[in-house]
């Protein structure tokens, strides 16, 4: 479990970002658990956006200016939006029933169709596993997040993916491989990655085998 910087550290949102960023290079693009991470992260058109939100009142607000922002910027300049908000939902029934909340937003404001929203959270726990499953750690993050992803996008890299149906089942395959140890060492890195972002060791190009 990351520990969670108090909302009076002035600092609190570097240190958010700084470890979702290196969650991004080690553990979503270095194990390729999403091949089309690599070509945003590389032209810098992720948003890593922090929301101090404590309650899902103002998260909802945060989230909604979120998906007004992606869909009024060109994707050449923001193609993709991660919303971090540490000190809301960190349990992840109530993360999930916010799901719904978010699904009720984008149709509100018309860009269903236009984006959609991936989950990811420190304690996720897909249905029919147990929470030790190491599997769920394909979609474990350091902190809640809400990720927003333009349809055009996607359909576009998934449309250049050859082998795109097959990336779930490979990922259930590679956390399976590396086992509970592995995964502990890769926080590991991304914390101390995170630490000191420029120093950093970066991670593998491939899977570890």
């Amino acid at each position: 479990m990351t520990s969670l910087p108090s909302p009076s550290d002035p600092r609190a949102s570097e240190h958010v970002i700084a470890l979702t960023r290196a969650w991004v290079e080690y553990a979503v693009i270095g194990l390729n658990l999403c091949p089309f991470a690599k070509p945003v992260h590389v032209h810098q058109q992720i948003e890593y956006r922090f929301s101090s939100a404590t309650d899902e009142e103002t998260l909802s607000r945060d989230l909604l200016a979120a998906m007004r922002l992606l869909a009024d910027s060109p994707a050449e300049v923001t193609d993709t939006c991660l919303l971090i908000h540490p000190w809301v939902l960190q349990d992840f029934i109530d993360y999930n029933d916010f799901l719904d909340v978010a699904e009720s937003l984008l149709e509100a404001e018309g860009l269903a169709g236009v984006l959609q929203i991936a989950s990811f959270h420190p304690d996720y726990r897909f249905a029919g596993t147990e929470a030790d499953d190491v599997t769920n750690c394909t979609n474990r993050s350091p902190f809640p997040t809400l990720h927003l992803l333009r349809e055009a996008s996607l359909d576009k890299a998934t449309a250049a993916l050859p082998d795109a149906s097959d990336i779930v089942d490979r990922n259930l395959a590679t956390l399976t491989r590396i086992g509970h140890s592995g995964w502990k060492a890769l926080q590991h890195r991304m914390t101390e990655a995170a630490k000191n972002p420029a120093r950093g060791e970066r991670p593998p190009a491939h899977p570890e085998k």
